[in-house]
C-alpha cells in the first residue's frame, strides 16, 4: 500500500531563517503502531515515562476511510480528529497526560494525498468522493492525473498519484495553508513533533512552504526512502528537519541475519548513511516489516526473536542517529489491522497476551533506553570482536555492551573503561535502589570486568545502574506461560467457559473481557496465557454467552483462586464450577 514515500526539505540556511529547531534529537522514541489514544495515555504514565522514552509516535489522528486494514489510516477523508485511534477529546487527553509524564507526542502526518477508492463515509461521519473532501475540491490536486511509474524522474515522483492515491497540489498556497491549519491545531493541543509521510512525493519547496506557515518549532522528521540511484535524494530534505535513514534498517538486518557482527565496528556514515545529526533510525518500521517501503528479506522483525532483540540492543547502544523502537501487533496478512474490530471503544492493548507484541516493553530493549540516555555524548572505544559474531564496545566512561550472536557462551574479561564498582546487567534484570533483579557485573580498580554471556544473548552495564544481584537472569521477556483449567463447565449452545481475574490480561474482572477457554475434554475447559513472572493473581472460572457477554453469566462459586506465576518456565492453576 505505502510502498515508496518521503519528505521535502530546503537548504539549512532557509531552515534557520524560518527559525526551525536543529534536527538532532537525543534519547529514544517508540512507535506505538495502531494504539488507541487511551492506551497510549496509560502507557505514557505507567511505562514510557518511567523508562525514559523521549516520545511516542502515534498513528495519523485525522479522519480516514473505514475498514479493518492498517493502511486505511493513511487515506485521509478530512482533518477532523476522529479516527480509529479515538475521538478529539481522547486525543487531547492523551497529549496532555503524556506531556505531564514527560513523553512527547509525535503525530504521523498524511498530507501528500487524500483517500482513494470510489467514495464513502469516513470514521468521523464525513461523506467524500475522490478529489472531493470538505477541505479540497478537484482544483486542489495535480493535473493532469498521472501515476508514478519512473523513480528516475523527480517530476513524476512528486506530481503523480502514489498507488492510486490522489496527489495534492502541495505547491498551492491554499493547500499549504489548509495543511498548516491542521498541523497548527495539533500543535496548539500540545503535539511536540511530526512524522511527514510520503514527503519524498512532495518537492522540497512545497514542504518548505508548509513549514513556513506552521507555528512554533516542533520536531519534524520526514519519510524519504532513498536506496540510492534515484532522482529524489534524502539530502534534499535536510533543510526542513530530520530524515528517515532506511539504509540503516536494511544494513543492520543484513549483518545480523547474514553477515558478521565484526563488520559493525564503524557502522554509520562510513557505510554511506546520512549524517547522524539528521538520521532517524530503526531496526524495522510499520512499512518495511510488512515488505513495503524498502522492505525485503533482510528486515528484522519481532518474528526473528532473539536475533531481533540483539539488533535492537546494538541500535540503542551504538551512537548513530535518533533511534525509534517499533511496537507491533502479530500478523500473517500484511494488510491486517490491529487486533479487535475496525473501530473499537475503550482501552484494548494487552501487552501480556499474544496479539500485541509490545517490543518496547521487552526488558532488553526497554532497559537500553536508559543506557542510551546515560551514555549520550560518549564516544565508542574498547571495540573487541572474535573475528566473527561476538562483539563488545565501551561508551567511554559511561557504559559497556557485549553481544553474543553465536551458539556458545562468551566468557571473557574486558577492559571496560568504567569506574570501579558493582553494576547491574540491565539486559538480565532491573536496577532498583541499589539492587539488581538479575545478575551483576563487578568492575575492578583497573576498569576490568568478567562477563559470561549465553548464546544469542547480550549484556550491558552503565554508570546509572549500580547494584548487586543474583547470578541467574530472569526469563528474556519477563513472561511465563500459565495453563488454566476449569472443570465441571457444563454449558448450553452459545455459552462457553472463560477465565477472568484481577489482571489486564485476565480482563480486570470484566466478563466481557474474559479470556475464552477451549472444551478440550468437555466439561473440562483449558487454555494457556502468557503472564508476567513472579506475579500474584486472583481469578475465577466464568460462563457467559459468546455473542452476548452480559447473558448467561455464571461465576465459579466460593473464594477467588489465588495464584503466583513462576519465575520462569510454565505454571498451572485450576478452578471448578
Amino acid at each position: 500500500m505505502t510502498t515508496r514515500r518521503g519528505v521535502v526539505l530546503k537548504t539549512l540556511g532557509c531552515a534557520l531563517a524560518l527559525g526551525l529547531a536543529a534536527p538532532a534529537e537525543a534519547g529514544v522514541f517508540v512507535h506505538l503502531f495502531e494504539w488507541r489514544w487511551p492506551d497510549v495515555a496509560r502507557e505514557c504514565e505507567t511505562f514510557l515515562g518511567p523508562k525514559g522514552y523521549t516520545a511516542v509516535q502515534v498513528s495519523p489522528p485525522n479522519e480516514h476511510i473505514t475498514g479493518s486494514q492498517w493502511w486505511t489510516r493513511y487515506q485521509p477523508v478530512s482533518y477532523k480528529l476522529e479516527s480509529r485511534g479515538g475521538t478529539r477529546a481522547q486525543f487531547i487527553d492523551m497529549v496532555q497526560r503524556c506531556n505531564a509524564a514527560g513523553v512527547a507526542i509525535y503525530a504521523d502526518l498524511v498530507i501528500n494525498h487524500t483517500a482513494s477508492f470510489n467514495s464513502g463515509v469516513g470514521t468521523g461521519g464525513t461523506s467524500w468522493t475522490p478529489r472531493n473532501h470538505p477541505m479540497y475540491s478537484p482544483a486542489d490536486y495535480h493535473s493532469p492525473i498521472c501515476s508514478i511509474t519512473n523513480y528516475q524522474d523527480a517530476w513524476n515522483v512528486q506530481n503523480c498519484d502514489l498507488n492510486g492515491l490522489p496527489d495534492l497540489n502541495t505547491g498551492s498556497s491554499y493547500v499549504q495553508q489548509t495543511i498548516a491549519n491542521y498541523i497548527n491545531d495539533l500543535t496548539s493541543i500540545g503535539v511536540k513533533g511530526y512524522r511527514v509521510d510520503a514527503a519524498k512525493h512532495m518537492t522540497p519547496g512545497d514542504v518548505s512552504g508548509i513549514r513556513g506557515r506552521m507555528t512554533g518549532s516542533p520536531y519534524v522528521f520526514q519519510e524519504v526512502i532513498d536506496p540510492g540511484g534515484e532522482a529524489v535524494k534524502s539530502s534534499q530534505y535536510f533543510g526542513t528537519g530530520a530524515v528517515t535513514e532506511f539504509k540503516y534498517s536494511t544494513n543492520i538486518g543484513n549483518q545480523f541475519k547474514n553477515g558478521q557482527l565484526k563488520n559493525l565496528t564503524n557502522f554509520g556514515e562510513s557505510w554511506g548513511f546520512m549524517s547522524s545529526n539528521y538520521a532517524v533510525v530503526f531496526t524495522d518500521n510499520h512499512d518495511n516489516q510488512r515488505g513495503h517501503g524498502a522492505g525485503g528479506p533482510n528486515i528484522l522483525t519481532y518474528k526473528d526473536g532473539a536475533l531481533y532483540t540483539l539488533a535492537n540492543v546494538f541500535m540503542l547502544g551504538w551512537p548513530y542517529g535518533y533511534p525509534k523502537v517499533m511496537s507491533s501487533y502479530a500478523f500473517t496478512d500484511p494488510d491486517a489491522g490491529p487486533p479487535g474490530s475496525a473501530v473499537h471503544n475503550g482501552t484494548s492493548v494487552n501487552c501480556f497476551g499474544s496479539a500485541w507484541q509490545c517490543e518496547h516493553r521487552w526488558r532488553e530493549i526497554a532497559n537500553m533506553v536508559r543506557f542510551r540516555a546515560v551514555t549520550e555524548g560518549a564516544g565508542v572505544s574498547k571495540w573487541w570482536d572474535n573475528g566473527n559474531n561476538q562483539v563488545a564496545f565501551a561508551r567511554t566512561g559511561k557504559g559497556f555492551v557485549v553481544i553474543n550472536r553465536e551458539g556458545s557462551t562468551l566468557s571473557r574479561t574486558f577492559s571496560t573503561n568504567l569506574p570501579a564498582g558493582t553494576y547491574c546487567n540491565i539486559i538480565a534484570g532491573d536496577a532498583t535502589n541499589g539492587t539488581c533483579s538479575g545478575d551483576s557485573i563487578t568492575v575492578d580498580a583497573s576498569g576490568n570486568a568478567t562477563f559470561s554471556v549465553p548464546a544469542m544473548a547480550a549484556a550491558a552495564i552503565h554508570v546509572g545502574a549500580l547494584g548487586s544481584g543474583g547470578t541467574t537472569p530472569p526469563p528474556t521477556t519477563g513472561n511465563v506461560t500459565v495453563n488454566f483449567t476449569c472443570t465441571n463447565g457444563t454449558t448450553y449452545m452459545g455459552q462457553s467457559a472463560y477465565v477472568v481475574g484481577n489482571h489486564a490480561s485476565l480482563g480486570n474482572w470484566a466478563p466481557a473481557s474474559a479470556v475464552k477457554l477451549n472444551p478440550t475434554s468437555y466439561p473440562t475447559w483449558t487454555g494457556s496465557l502468557s503472564l508476567p513472572a513472579n506475579t500474584s493473581l486472583e481469578w475465577k472460572c466464568l460462563k457467559r454467552e459468546e455473542n452476548n457477554p452480559a447473558n448467561g453469566v455464571v461465576w465459579q462459586p466460593g473464594s477467588n483462586v489465588k495464584y503466583t506465576t513462576p519465575a520462569s518456565g510454565t505454571g498451572s492453576t485450576s478452578g471448578a464450577f
